[in-house]
């Protein structure tokens, strides 16, 4: 890999950030597409959730096997079989005949994605190998996130108004295709000297812990929070997470090792993520629903107006990334709050919906938090963290943030679906019970950026800082080559 000339290197980057834009612009899009979707599908607000949850639970249930798969099988092979795949569930989805089958084309989809995102930052991160360069190509992939933001909901509202929601899966077939091709031409192939060993009971256990959590959330609205069968499914969440925690404990080489939740950064930077992404999830689910249902405006203008977020996300992310460098993280995670909790607030406190100029200095707060939140999320993950473990420690922090995006979904469609009343079946809601039955999404939503901003000063502080060192030391003389590699996806 090393003997790479600088040309080939930066095609293999491309290559990379390729899955990452279809993936990122994957999600971006089509909750531009939900209303179009509602109408023609018949869908109700938890069947929309699903369409999102459906793929971000299995992509957190799977990012941390593929990437130690990829180590073991072969990175550029696990790599084109997702690619495969998510082209493949791509057209598929937007060949779905009913909702029902929308829901499981988009697990085949995740399937595929999780392959992409880990197993491209592992073949980044094995390609640049000297430092500066490394930092470089990783800031690049970062940068791509920013940019699916931005075009995101202009192309998913361009998409959808001249052709339908269906055309918004077509675009990732033929990007699919082509990075496939490149994939096999281009990529070299390579593996892990020693990679972990598989876990399929811990796996096993982690799917039904998201899944049976996820359901119960979604699905309590309709069913009854008391109802005999959400507690059912509490309960088997709950049983998973006992057992997840048992068994975990006392294998060798487990899929997430416990350990490194002594370290307070670490752990901070878990709950951030779930935090943040959780409350961007929820902030796009609403004002999707919002600005087509209620304000009557089309999926591009829709699109349009999200900008304002989308733009500033853009702009704050590298940013973000040189405060991180310079400064270290609790700078931009003390900002980050600040900005995400303060969005929240105009929302849940003072009616931003009321007017277009609070409206977009809420969409304007929004984006400079999630813009600056994101590179601290990683850098205090690993921080403190022997190398042989910062990929596994980064692997954890990217599956947190798919498990927030779950969450934030569940929950914040859980709580309007509870409070709102439709004009019947994928009719809009009434303005009024629109706004009221979203303030305390808004204010969850809120109180996620607060936890940001807590966080940020707890984590990162002198005290800390210790914790992680002890922490590492807890891994002296422990290796894990290949998967410290394997998951620093997004």
């Amino acid at each position: 890999m090393s003997e790479l000339s600088h040309r080939r290197r930066l095609l293999v980057l491309a290559i990379c950030c390729m899955s990452l834009l279809i993936v990122s612009l994957d999600n971006t899009v089509l909750n531009v597409a939900l209303p179009s979707l509602q109408r023609e599908l018949h869908a109700s607000v938890s069947g929309l959730q699903w369409t999102i949850d459906a793929y971000t639970l299995v992509l957190a249930s799977l990012l941390m096997l593929s990437g130690s798969t990829a180590d073991r099988l072969g990175r550029r092979r696990v790599f084109t079989v997702g690619l495969t795949v998510f082209s493949l569930g791509s057209l598929l989805c937007s060949l779905a005949p009913s909702l029902t089958w929308l829901v499981v084309f988009r697990m085949v989809q995740a399937v595929g994605g999780s392959m992409l995102n880990p197993v491209a930052m592992s073949i980044i991160t094995n390609t640049f190998t000297e430092p500066r360069a490394r930092a470089r190509a990783i800031g690049v992939w970062g940068g791509i996130v920013g940019i699916s933001m931005a075009a995101g909901p202009v192309i998913g509202g361009l998409l959808v108004e001249s052709v339908g929601w269906r055309s918004i899966f077509w675009i990732n077939v033929p990007i699919g295709i082509l990075a496939l091709f490149l994939t096999l031409r281009y990529v070299p192939e390579s593996r892990a000297p020693r990679p972990r060993r598989p876990d399929p009971v811990g796996q096993l256990l982690v799917i039904a812990l998201l899944g049976a959590l996820t359901y119960a959330i979604i699905e309590a609205p309709g069913t009854g929070w008391l109802s005999a069968e959400i507690l059912t499914f509490t309960a088997v969440a709950l049983a998973a997470l006992a057992a997840l925690i048992g068994y975990e404990r006392r294998r060798r080489e487990p899929l997430i090792d416990l350990r490194f939740f002594h370290s307070v950064p670490f752990s901070g930077a878990t709950v951030t993520a779930v935090c943040a992404f959780a409350s961007l999830a929820g902030f796009l689910f609403l004002n999707t629903l919002y600005l087509q249902d209620i304000r009557g405006r089309s999926a591009l203008e829709a699109g349009l107006y999200m900008l304002p977020m989308a733009g500033m996300t853009l702009v704050c992310a590298p940013l973000s990334g040189r405060l991180v460098g310079n400064r270290g993280p609790r700078l931009p995670l003390l900002l980050a709050g600040c900005a995400m909790g303060a969005s929240g607030l105009m929302f849940a406190a003072f009616d931003a919906e009321s007017t277009t100029a609070l409206l977009f200095t809420g969409y304007v707060l929004f984006g400079i938090g999630f813009g600056l939140v994101n590179a601290p999320i990683t850098n205090t993950a690993v921080s403190g963290m022997p190398r042989a473990q910062a990929g596994v420690a980064a692997a954890v922090a990217s599956t947190s943030r798919q498990v927030g995006s779950s969450l934030g979904v569940a929950v914040i469609g859980a709580v309007l679906a509870g409070g709102v009343r439709t004009a019947g079946p994928g009719g809009a809601a009434a303005a009024a019970d629109f706004v009221a039955a979203a303030r305390p999404a808004w204010w969850i939503i809120a109180g996620c950026g607060a936890a940001v901003l807590l966080l940020g000063a707890l984590t990162t502080g002198v005290r800390a800082r210790t914790t992680a060192r002890r922490t590492a030391a807890l891994f002296d003389g422990e290796t894990v080559p290949g998967v410290a590699r394997s998951g620093a996806g997004r």
